[in-house]
């Protein structure tokens, strides 16, 4: 990969852009890096998504053409059953692909593998929303062409997709063949060395219908155990010498456009594609209506143009970009890399679907598409002030799948509602109960989001429609699931916390702070909205009982060492061997038992130092300082969602250069494929937790108390940090240098006003007055807390 970076500059105006930060560009062919790059190139919009692949479709790492909840149900077998064991799991697959154009050069196909590459260029554009190529390529009898493509994902037209693809012949006339191709039931590598990779169905898919007339073709085809139907239409424009001929055919699993023709130099083909995608239960929309409707969406795309869809999606990302651009001096590969984040998280949801966003968002298969608790935890916080109404969306998503959680708590023998580790359809996914079932944490992830959506928004109307009942369920399942001590503590047994390398213990912190929050949050919006609670059967025994309840909510601590234990007892467990832990034998789960992992102290992922970024006033400065260098020294990061949470806490403490690396880790995730896994995805809460390492760490945003409060500290490396954020409906602009820290609403009345405190002051911001203070010095926290040998983030502090 090669990257570079120039300093801060205003946004682009329009057309192609020149700084290298918007841009992620390969200039070779990576063959050995292919699903890295797919993941990297992917497209999306939260609907709709195509993942990188060479518009040939060969060669390739993993193909992926996605429909946002388009899954496939698979049993799941147990060698002993179990009660309440999950049944089926749920499998995301992909879509007849559209994205395919094949080339031949007269007898012999474009494939980078053979003849000669002259150049070939890949290029994410991340200005304006679309994958660019070009390459130089002269086959095996020597026939030289350049092949030029633009491919998008639609950002305001939810179904489509589109690509225009070009080729001219470069020194002599040459023979072409070009073959558009919509195509089902692909064929995706099994991957079975690690068991975070996908369980690939074969042929998932079971053709309905096909057609193709002129330039126009169709698929529908229908799951047969989840019970969905997807429908997929084409519509092409051609542009070239009145010589080339066209074809058109269809089989059940593909519609194929064939053009041929021969190109004299300095004549150019041009074929344009626009697709569009739609999927409903079989039970529901019939296969007529929804081949109506994709056929009438690819048929507008094709009648307003390419170049329209352009127009709109450069015009759609400068209304985001607005909010979400992150502007970093100092460091421009990181620059760059922020941009790449935020790019993918712009992409990855829609304010306009009943979809939420899953682990890879619609970028590739890993975790089985699954939603995991990364998406209230990690990407709808940084969501929730940069597009509000995309946290809405999937937040209105876990509210319909209400029915199902309560299905599934009734099961457990629960109250309230339980809602799963891992899911598509709402129902749970995961067949590992001690790391899935046990972490019921998830249920109080779901409130916290609902509740800083509430106090960045104040959406009464959400809190009456879906928040209040999201709240109220999640309270229940935490009254009825605790129990009290004889001294008359409240206490949650036998739960798995979001660290992996621990399984079912007794008073997570996490779990039971998070349970805490979850309880006096829906007290509170139960006595502030007592009619809708009424409706819910909510009365003032139970509120009372939740906030008893949260009063009395046990966190162990370890008097003798000075710290909060993860989960009662953990400080007094055998320490990890990490003298004779060698780098091969990471990460840990590949390589030892559970059985080894859960009794000793080893941390796969943040999970006491993210209870105290998720819930900082539940912990002292000096508690937050000591707790960072114990649980630091113990956690090997074998997962990608620690370094975020890390970052925020070490830049809390005044650890600014061990901040700064652990937020580079959580940035670079997936451009530098740091855990080697990038190629079946790409990881949305790694790209999410750097906006919060940014925010939160280095701008010192706290929101738990509904009020924004900043005690920003810049590392050495960072020479200017500017970020924006929305709250209650204004945008808040923050510039930070190692001298001063600006706040500002640059789009308000000027008698706008926003509330908020900067390093313990009381600060009040308007329209008509940005207000600028003083940057108060760090004081030294003392030397570095160590990491597990070897397992320190790359310093890039020193650079």
């Amino acid at each position: 990969m090669h990257t570079s970076s120039a300093t801060d500059q205003p946004l682009p105006a329009s057309g192609v852009v020149d700084d290298q930060t918007w841009q992620i560009r390969r200039t070779e062919a990576d063959l050995d890096r292919l699903g890295e790059t797919e993941s990297i190139f992917a497209l999306g919009n939260g609907w709709v998504g195509w993942r990188g692949v060479l518009d040939e479709g060969a060669p390739c790492g993993m193909p992926g053409s996605y429909v946002n909840g388009l899954h496939e149900r698979r049993e799941l077998s147990y060698p002993e059953e179990g009660y309440a064991f999950p049944q089926a799991s749920d499998t995301v697959i992909s879509a007849p692909n559209a994205a395919l154009i094949r080339l031949w050069v007269g007898d012999e196909p474009l494939d980078i593998r053979t003849g000669t590459l002259r150049r070939h260029e890949r290029a994410l554009d991340l200005r304006n929303g679309v994958l660019r190529r070009e390459t130089e390529w002269i086959s095996p009898e020597g026939r030289a062409v350049r092949i030029r493509s633009t491919r998008l994902v639609s950002l305001p037209r939810r179904p489509v997709a589109a690509v225009r693809y070009e080729v001219e012949p470069l020194g002599a006339p040459v023979e072409l063949r070009v073959c558009s191709d919509l195509l089902a039931n692909e064929k995706v590598p099994e991957r079975s060395d690690d068991p975070r990779a996908a369980s690939v169905p074969t042929d998932p898919l079971t053709a309905e219908s096909s057609s193709a007339t002129g330039l126009d073709g169709m698929l529908v085809h229908r799951t047969e155990r989840s019970g969905q139907r997807v429908a997929v239409a084409v519509s092409h424009l051609l542009d070239g010498p009145d010589t080339v001929t066209t074809a058109g055919d269809c089989t059940p699993d593909r519609v194929r456009l064939t053009v041929t023709g021969r190109l004299h130099p300095g004549e150019r083909l041009r074929l344009t594609k626009f697709a569009a995608y739609e999927w409903a239960s079989v039970d529901g929309t019939p296969a007529d209506e929804l081949v109506a409707l994709v056929v009438a969406e690819a048929d507008a795309a094709r009648a307003d143009g390419f170049d329209a869809l352009l127009t709109d999606q450069r015009a759609a990302l400068d209304a985001a970009w607005q909010v979400a651009d992150v502007q970093l001096d100092g460091d421009q590969d990181l620059q760059q890399a922020v941009r790449f984040a935020m790019f993918h998280l712009i992409q990855a949801g829609r304010p306009d679907s009943d979809r939420t966003i899953s682990a890879k968002g619609l970028t590739g298969n890993g975790y089985d598409g699954h939603v995991l608790w990364d998406t209230e935890s990690y990407v709808l916080p940084v969501l929730t002030y940069l597009a509000p109404a995309v946290a809405r969306s999937a937040l209105t998503w876990r509210h319909a799948h209400l029915p199902e959680a309560r299905e599934r708590a009734r099961e457990l023998r629960l109250t309230g509602a339980t809602f799963p580790w891992r899911t598509i359809g709402g129902r749970e996914s995961s067949g590992y109960w001690p790391a899935s079932t046990a972490a019921l944490h998830v249920n109080a992830d779901i409130a916290d989001a609902v509740l800083r959506y509430l106090a960045a928004t104040d959406d009464q109307r959400f809190l009456a429609e879906a928040g209040l009942e999201l709240l109220v369920e999640t309270a229940r399942l935490w009254h009825g699931f605790g129990h009290w001590s004889d001294e008359g503590d409240f206490h949650l047994h036998g739960v798995t916390g979001p660290d992996e390398y621990a399984a079912l213990v007794n008073d997570n912190v996490f779990t039971n702070l998070m349970a805490k929050r979850n309880l006096r949050g829906a007290a509170d919006a139960a006595e502030r909205h007592p009619d809708v609670a009424g409706r819910l059967g909510v009365g003032h025994d139970e509120v009372a009982g939740w906030r008893a309840a949260a009063d009395a909510m046990f966190v162990p601590y370890d008097h003798e060492r000075g710290v909060h234990q993860q989960a009662a007892g953990f400080t007094q467990q055998p320490e990890w061997d990490f003298a004779n832990t060698s780098e091969d034998d990471y990460p840990l789960l590949l390589h030892f038992p559970y059985l080894e992992l859960y009794r000793k102290q080893v941390v796969k992922q943040a999970d006491l130092v993210l209870a105290m970024q998720l819930c900082p006033g539940e912990f002292t400065a000096a508690e937050k300082f000591r707790n960072l260098a114990y649980y630091e020294a113990r956690t090997v990061r074998d997962s990608s969602l620690s370094a975020s949470p890390q970052a925020v806490l070490a830049a809390e403490v005044g650890h600014l250069d061990l901040a700064y690396d652990l937020f580079a880790e959580s940035v670079l995730q997936d451009l530098a494929d740091l855990g080697d896994k990038t190629a079946d995805g790409l990881h949305l809460a790694s790209l999410a937790g750097a906006w919060l390492a940014l925010v939160q760490g280095f701008g010192g945003l706290r929101d738990d108390r509904a009020v924004l409060s900043f005690d920003p500290r810049l590392p050495r490396r960072i020479d200017r940090l500017a970020f924006n954020l929305r709250w209650r409906g204004h945008r808040l602009r923050v510039t930070l240098t190692p001298t001063e820290a600006r706040y500002e609403l640059p789009d308000a009345a000027a008698d706008t006003a926003v509330e908020l405190w900067h390093h313990g002051e009381s600060v009040r911001v308007t329209g008509a007055d940005p207000v600028t203070r003083p940057m108060p010095p760090v004081p030294d926290p003392g030397p570095e807390p160590p990491s597990p040998p070897g397992r320190r983030p790359t310093r890039r502090s020193a650079g």
